[in-house]
């Protein structure tokens, strides 16, 4: 894993967390949840494949 992908999963929650705050004073509370949701289901779609990757080493690591 590259420092580079914990960046960007960083900038995610941040632009998450600046949006659902604004999102939650102009009273917009579900607008703010769907936009939490969204950011959490793109960080899974980007982790998926890590853990994906890491699985595929483990197994080629101890010849399972």
């Amino acid at each position: 894993m590259d420092v580079d992908f914990i960046f960007k999963i960083a900038a995610i929650g941040i632009i998450v967390a600046i949006l659902n705050t604004v999102l939650i004073r102009s009273g917009r509370e579900d607008q703010a949840m769907l936009t939490t949701l969204a950011g959490v289901i793109v960080v899974l779609m980007m982790i998926v494949p890590q853990i994906s990757d890491l699985f595929s080493t483990m197994k080629s690591l101890f010849d399972l």
